[in-house]
């Protein structure tokens, strides 16, 4: 394999207590440290040098917060996004011409890995019949009876983006209820819109929403109420406040929380907005068709009324899905009416908008297509056996990281798998310690981008295309980065634990 390099963005393992013999200084690290910085810097930067030339050369014209992302003012000089050239199966390569085995898969994406035979088939048949917008995609109604028949769901419509169908999904419930309030909960991602952005301050022990960025206006956060996620009193507060909410948003296992699988809370949820009147919509950008050919939604047993889809059902196009019971459905073309009768849809003043040039792509409909009878045809044993593999992996790593004393522990659900925190709550208290923490889990990002493995913090996930040497590979890359990491003294080695003794 070629030298690596890259992108970093959140960062990935998340090291909750650090136990180094030498204190780590975010501002003064000691020389043993200050050396191992500058060694993996020099290299780094030397293996991806067309990556940074390429960043900063057109930062004053293209603003792109991947640019930004993981700023320390340690490592400055690494602060940067690999530059893609080209990827194929479970590799990507970099405009360097470094080689990585890629365990981001586009976010979640890339259920078959990276340009797959019958997702680039269907695309060039596609492109060869042109793009057109304006006539109903040939596709479109064939793609929503796939996503029905293994969703269950109703009834289907088409956005581009996962932002976009949360936004109409929420935009449903509240032209179906008459109520503008809405609940989400801390931690959970549903897009960049207004209306998710929103984050919960406490004021006399009671959570009181504010927006979450510059740039939201203050009163969106008044119809937004953020509650703790999988918090017995955040159902009474759900109860209190039934009268006035349209939905809760759920994403019913957090992407930064994949140990976090709460089906008792949401057989709960279920339940009370059930009988309260309340939409449960179920955000499934990332579980749809990952987990269960049926999502999150079939792996808990719990039925939504409407759910969001994206991701893997694009095939790599960008795509978002709405699907959802008929009753919130039929609020945006008047529902079922026949011709040659009597019938016609619901009247205008009962419907809401919804619209986009570009919904139903030509291309994403393509795709879409081929990936969702690929997953028929597969049946529940894909899912089953890639989650399988998943489970080992984890498990694998986290045996190692518990024996070695690592302060380092992995979770997951199905394929999708992340780090999880763990250790003493001081380091959340005490901002020194979090800051040291942060800055080890850079560094640990880096070393393992220097070896070929591509990753970010914010979502992992395995494809079918991963072979068991690509994860032995991966397994082996991070424990030779920890090890460095020992060497250079920002990690406990065995023969500090052993003085300590």
């Amino acid at each position: 394999m070629k030298s690596k390099e890259s992108n970093f963005q959140e960062t990935q393992p998340q090291i909750n207590s650090i136990q180094s013999p030498e204190q780590i200084s975010a501002e003064s690290p000691n020389c043993r440290q200050q050396k191992h910085l500058e060694t993996l810097i020099a290299r780094y930067t030397k293996r991806t040098k067309t990556s940074k030339q390429l960043t900063q050369a057109y930062r004053p014209v293209l603003a792109d917060p991947r640019g930004l992302e993981g700023f320390y003012p340690l490592v400055k000089e690494m602060v940067y996004p690999v530059i893609g050239k080209h990827a194929l199966g479970s590799r990507v390569w970099d405009i360097d011409g470094n080689e990585y085995i890629d365990i981001v898969m586009g976010f979640g994406v890339n259920l078959f890995g990276h340009n797959p035979p019958f997702i680039k088939e269907a695309l060039e048949q596609r492109l060869e019949q042109g793009i057109h917008f304006g006539p109903q995609s040939d596709l479109a109604g064939e793609v929503a009876e796939l996503v029905s028949e293994l969703t269950g769901m109703e009834r289907v419509t088409f956005s581009n983006t996962g932002t976009e169908a949360v936004m109409t999904a929420i935009r449903l419930a509240r032209a179906a209820t008459g109520r503008y309030k809405i609940v989400r909960f801390s931690d959970s991602y549903h897009g960049h819109s207004d209306g998710t952005l929103v984050k919960a301050e406490k004021a006399d022990g009671y959570p009181h929403s504010v927006p979450g960025y510059p740039g939201v206006p203050p009163n969106v956060a008044l119809d937004v109420l953020v509650l703790d996620y999988v918090n017995p009193q955040s159902l009474e507060i759900i109860k209190a406040h039934e009268h006035e909410l349209a939905a809760v948003i759920v994403e019913p296992v957090q992407s930064s929380r994949p140990d976090l699988q709460p089906q008792e809370f949401l057989q709960q949820l279920r339940q009370l907005t059930k009988k309260s009147g309340i939409v449960l919509i179920f955000d499934e950008v990332i579980t749809g068709f990952r987990v269960h050919l049926g999502g999150a939604q079939a792996w808990f047993d719990i039925k939504a009324d409407i759910a969001t889809y994206g991701k893997i059902v694009g095939g790599g196009m960008p795509i978002g899905i709405i699907a959802g019971s008929a009753t919130y459905m039929d609020k945006i073309d008047g529902g079922m009416w026949n011709y040659g009768d009597l019938s016609y849809p619901q009247p205008e003043a009962e419907m809401t908008f919804f619209s986009g040039t570009f919904c139903k792509h030509p291309l994403a409909m393509a795709a879409a297509r081929a990936v969702l009878k690929r997953l028929k045809s597969e049946g529940p044993a894909l899912q089953e056996q890639l989650n399988q593999r998943t489970s080992q992996f984890v498990k694998t790593l986290n045996t190692y990281f518990e024996a070695d004393e690592i302060p380092i522990r992995l979770g997951n659900f199905g394929s999708i798998f992340n780090s999880v925190r763990f250790g003493n709550s001081a380091y959340k208290a005490n901002s020194d310690s979090l800051e040291k923490m942060q800055m080890i889990n850079l560094l640990l990002y880096h070393h393992l981008l220097d070896k070929g493995v591509y990753l970010r913090s914010s979502l992992h996930a395995l494809s079918t295309t991963h072979t068991d040497e690509d994860l032995d590979f991966i397994i082996q890359a991070i424990k030779d980065s920890v090890r460095e990491l020992q060497d250079g003294g920002f990690l406990p080695s065995p023969s500090d634990k052993s003085a300590k003794t």
